[in-house]
């Protein structure tokens, strides 16, 4: 069972080891990520293996909008630490309960997510290309 530490975030404070954050304010709460956000939660790890596992989950849960129905605030939403940490503890444990679904997942997401990298290049080529053949009539 992965083993982790959520804390509220202060800024300047450097983390040592294995950590993500995850943006506790606005619509966007939950998305996690690998650098600092000026209003986040703290994942604190003791191995890069659980931090890559809950950070897999916390994008999933985040791309579903899982969070909404958590958020509070009428003029800018947001998360309470109380509510995230009792949150992402019961979707872990569901997660272990179904592990090898969880691994087969994790690594679709990963296709997916590469793939479409791919593609968000090939398109940038194309624009170019697609000037570069404009800027001919222009000559």
């Amino acid at each position: 069972m992965p083993n982790f530490i959520i804390k509220t975030h202060r800024k300047d404070t450097v983390y040592k080891g294995n950590h993500i954050f995850i943006l506790n304010k606005g619509m966007n709460s939950g998305k996690p990520q690998k650098e600092s956000f000026t209003n986040s939660f703290v994942i604190l790890f003791q191995n890069e293996e659980d931090a890559e596992t809950v950070y897999r989950l916390a994008y999933s849960l985040w791309k579903a909008k899982f969070w909404h129905q958590s958020l509070v605030g009428s003029v800018i939403p947001f998360l309470r630490i109380d509510n995230f940490k009792k949150d992402i503890n019961s979707k872990v444990n569901e997660m272990l309960q179904e592990h090898e679904l969880h691994k087969k997942q994790v690594h679709a997401l990963r296709l997916l997510e590469q793939k479409e990298d791919q593609f968000q290049k090939n398109i940038i080529l194309i624009n170019k290309m697609r000037r570069v053949i404009l800027m001919r009539y222009c000559k």
